[in-house]
């Protein structure tokens, strides 16, 4: 094994998973991170996973991000690709409220697979080039972030606003928590020893 691979081996991963109906951008959004490119005549996604190396707060890490199909086929592999996040962008289009209307839904899906409430996400109103085709309102999609608890972000795949911004808030949110766990377990170690020399 080259030592260059050894290395990346070594960094953290943090892994995303991408979550929203059919053609609100999920996959554009991916893409546009991944390669700074726009693809506006995409292939409806089966599942497809990325992975990049990168910079977070001065430290090199790797985001893993899983763009699912907007209808999974079977609720056992939706729940396996949910199993397997830990952090998730939920994404809708401002221009079709029913893709909106059905983020509650996925949010359920979610914490009925991962039980912690407070599993890193945020909600993002994608297609904010088109607003003057808007059907959802800044304020509703906010409403809706506050009542969950986590961030409203709008975002253009096609012009790049707040794209990076996005991936990189929910990759700090989950190395927090990696890093809050971690310190749990090493109180509840030193608690341990202590028990053992009494």
């Amino acid at each position: 094994m080259s030592r260059g691979k050894e290395r990346a081996s070594e960094l953290a991963v943090h892994k995303v998973i991408m979550v929203g109906s059919g053609g609100v951008g999920k996959s554009a959004l991916t893409l546009q991170f991944m390669y700074d490119e726009f693809v506006e005549d995409y292939e409806p996604t089966k599942a497809d996973s990325y992975r990049k190396k990168l910079t977070l707060n001065g430290a090199e890490c790797q985001i893993d991000i899983l763009d699912t199909a907007g209808q999974e086929d079977y609720a056992v592999i939706r729940d396996n690709y949910f199993r397997s996040g830990e952090g998730f962008l939920c994404v809708f289009s401002i221009v079709e409220r029913e893709s909106f209307a059905v983020m509650s839904d996925f949010r359920e899906q979610i914490l009925r697979v991962k039980v912690d409430v407070q599993i890193p996400m945020i909600l993002v109103g994608n297609k904010v080039d088109l607003a003057d085709r808007r059907e959802v309102s800044q304020q509703e999609a906010e409403d809706l972030a506050q009542s969950w608890g986590v961030n409203y972000v709008e975002t253009s795949a096609k012009t790049r606003v707040n794209v990076e911004k996005v991936y990189l808030a929910l990759m700090t949110d989950i190395s927090k928590r990696k890093h809050g766990s971690e310190q749990q377990q090493d109180k509840h170690k030193k608690k341990k020893r202590k028990c053992i020399l009494l």
